[in-house]
C-alpha cells in the first residue's frame, strides 16, 4: 500500500549504495529528442567503368535517391511504432491508477485518462505543437516564448521524418505528462476541474517549458556552447506532470479519511493490486518507445547499436529499481511491499529517461537503484506531510525525474566528459521546469477552488465519483453483493 501507516524510527536509515571501483566506459549517443537527426550519407562508386560518364552519373544518383527513400521510409516508420507504444502507456497508467484507488471511482478514473488523451491531441494540434516548435514554422523565434502557428507545420526539403509523425510523437508524449497528474488528484477532484486543468497542461503549459528544451529555447543557449540535457523527458515531461501532481494535491488537500483527527496515517489500499501490477508492465514495455525512440533516427548502423543501448539502459534502471524499492521497503516496513516495488520500476524508468543515451550500462543500475530509494523516501515524506498522492505520482514522477537530470551533472557520462553540460547547468533546466509547472498549476488550483469547481463534496466523495459525478457503477452490483447461503 502507498499510505504509510506506523513506521519504526530504526527503519528510516537510508541504504548506502556502495559504488563499485568500475572502469567505465561510456558509449556516445548521437542523437536526442532536441537533435536533428542526421541523414544517410552515398558513398561514391569507385573503380573504372566503360560506360559513358554522364549515364554512370545517372545511376549514381539514382542509388542516392533510391537509398534516402528507404531511409526516410525507416526512420518514419519506426518512429511512428514508437509514437503507439507511447500511446499504450495511457492504458498502463489508467491500470496503475484504477488498481491503486478505491472501486468506487474506477469509471471516473478511466475517464480521466480518455480525455487526457482526446482533449490533449486537439489542442496539441491547435496551439500547443506552435508553442513547442516555432523555429520550425519560421525563423529566429523568441527563446523563452513564441507560436509557431496552428496546425502541423509544412514539410521541406532533406527533412530526415515527416511533420506528420513528429507530431505524433510529440503529442502523445504531451498526453503523458497530463495523465501522471491523475493520479495525485484522485478520487476527490470535480470531473469539469479535471478536463479545465488537463486542458491548460496539454494545450500551454507543457509546450512552453518542452520548448525551452526540445525546440531549442533558451535552455539550450548557456554561454560556451552548453545546453541543458533531458535526452527523453525526466524533467520535460515527467517532473512537469509529477509538480504540477504535487500543486494539485496540496490545494485539494487528503481524501476523507486518510488522516485521523491526531495527524495518523490510515492507509487506503488500492482494490485491485493485480491490474497496478500489469499497469506497470504495461508502462515498462511502452518506455521502450519513450526512450529508445527520442533517439529519432534509425536507418545507420551507429543508429541502431544507439537505439538497443538505450533500450538495454532502460531496462536496467527500472530492474534495479525494484530491487532497491523492495530491499528498503522490506527494512522499513518489516515486510516487502508490491505496490512499493511496483513504483521502483517505475522510479527506475523515470529517473533514466534524461540520461539513457549518455551512461555506461553500470551507471544505468545506480541510477535505477537510486530511484528505487528515491520512491520509498518520497512516499514517506508525503505521508509526514500530510500530503495525499493516492498512486505516488510526485515520488516517481517528480522526485525520480529531478533525480534523472541532476545525475547528468555529476556523475560520469558522455555529456558531461564531451563538456556540453556541467552540474549548475542540470539545475537551472530542471528547476525551470519544474517550477514553471508546480507554480502555474498551483495558480489555475487555487483560481479553481476559489470559483467552487475544484473538489467533490464530501457526500459525492463518500458515494463515490462514478456514481456522484457519472451516474454509474464500475461493477455489477451483483459482483459486490454477499454469496447467498
Amino acid at each position: 500500500m502507498l499510505q504509510v501507516g506506523r513506521i519504526p524510527g530504526w527503519s528510516l536509515a537510508i541504504i548506502a549504495i556502495g559504488l563499485l571501483g568500475v572502469s567505465l566506459s561510456l558509449t556516445s549517443v548521437a542523437f536526442a529528442q532536441d537533435a536533428e537527426p542526421a541523414t544517410t550519407e552515398a558513398t561514391e562508386a569507385a573503380g573504372v567503368s566503360d560506360a559513358p560518364p554522364v549515364e554512370e552519373e545517372v545511376v549514381v544518383e539514382e542509388e542516392v535517391e533510391a537509398g534516402s527513400e528507404v531511409g526516410y521510409a525507416l526512420d518514419n516508420a519506426i518512429l511512428f511504432l514508437c509514437a503507439v507504444l507511447v500511446l499504450f502507456m495511457q492504458a498502463g497508467f489508467a491500470m496503475v491508477e484504477v488498481g491503486l484507488n478505491a472501486a468506487k471511482n474506477t469509471i471516473n478514473i478511466l475517464y480521466k485518462n480518455v480525455m487526457d488523451l482526446s482533449v490533449g491531441a486537439l489542442l496539441f494540434f491547435v496551439i500547443g505543437f506552435g508553442l513547442m516548435y516555432p523555429g520550425s514554422y519560421k525563423e529566429d523565434p523568441n527563446p523563452y516564448f513564441d507560436f509557431g502557428g496552428v496546425g502541423i507545420y509544412a514539410a521541406s526539403e532533406g527533412q530526415t521524418f515527416s511533420p506528420d509523425v513528429d507530431w505524433f510523437f510529440q503529442a502523445v508524449f504531451a498526453a503523458t505528462a497530463a495523465t501522471i497528474v491523475s493520479g495525485a488528484v484522485a478520487g476527490r477532484m470535480q470531473f469539469k476541474a479535471y478536463l479545465i486543468y488537463s486542458a491548460i497542461l496539454t494545450g500551454i503549459i507543457y509546450p512552453i517549458s518542452g520548448y525551452w528544451k526540445w525546440g531549442g529555447g533558451w535552455l539550450t543557449q548557456f554561454d560556451g556552447g552548453l545546453a541543458f540535457q533531458d535526452f527523453a523527458g525526466s524533467a520535460v515531461v515527467h517532473a512537469c506532470g509529477g509538480f504540477a501532481g504535487l500543486a494539485g494535491a496540496i490545494i485539494l488537500g487528503p481524501r476523507l479519511g486518510r488522516f485521523a483527527s491526531d495527524g495518523k496515517s490510515v492507509p487506503m489500499p488500492g482494490h485491485n493490486i493485480a491490474f497496478a501490477a500489469l499497469g506497470v508492465f504495461i508502462l515498462w514495455v511502452g518506455w521502450y518507445g519513450f526512450n529508445p525512440g527520442s533517439q529519432l533516427a534509425f536507418q545507420s548502423a551507429a543508429d541502431i547499436d544507439a537505439t538497443t543501448f538505450i533500450a538495454v539502459n532502460t531496462t536496467l534502471s527500472a530492474a534495479a529499481g525494484v530491487v532497491a524499492a523492495t530491499v528498503v521497503s522490506w527494512i522499513m516496513f518489516g515486510k516487502p511491499d508490491l505496490s512499493m516495488s511496483l513504483n521502483g520500476a517505475l522510479g527506475g524508468l523515470v529517473g533514466i529517461t534524461a540520461n539513457c543515451d549518455c551512461f555506461s550500462n553500470t551507471w544505468a543500475i545506480v541510477i535505477g537503484g537510486v530511484s528505487g530509494v528515491i520512491v520509498v523516501a518520497a512516499i514517506v515524506a508525503l505521508d509526514k506531510l500530510k500530503i495525499d498522492d493516492p498512486v505516488g505520482a510526485f515520488p516517481v514522477h517528480g522526485a525520480c525525474g529531478v533525480w534523472g537530470c541532476l545525475a547528468i551533472g555529476f556523475l560520469p557520462n558522455t555529456h558531461l566528459d564531451g563538456g556540453a553540460t556541467n552540474f549548475m547547468v542540470q539545475l537551472i533546466g530542471t528547476a525551470a521546469i519544474c517550477a514553471w509547472a508546480f507554480v502555474t498549476m498551483m495558480v489555475l488550483f487555487l483560481i479553481l477552488k476559489a470559483v467552487g469547481v475544484l473538489r467533490c463534496s464530501a457526500e459525492e466523495e463518500t458515494a463515490g465519483l462514478d456514481i456522484s459525478e457519472h451516474g454509474m457503477h464500475a461493477y455489477p452490483a451483483e459482483s459486490l453483493a454477499p454469496a447467498a447461503g
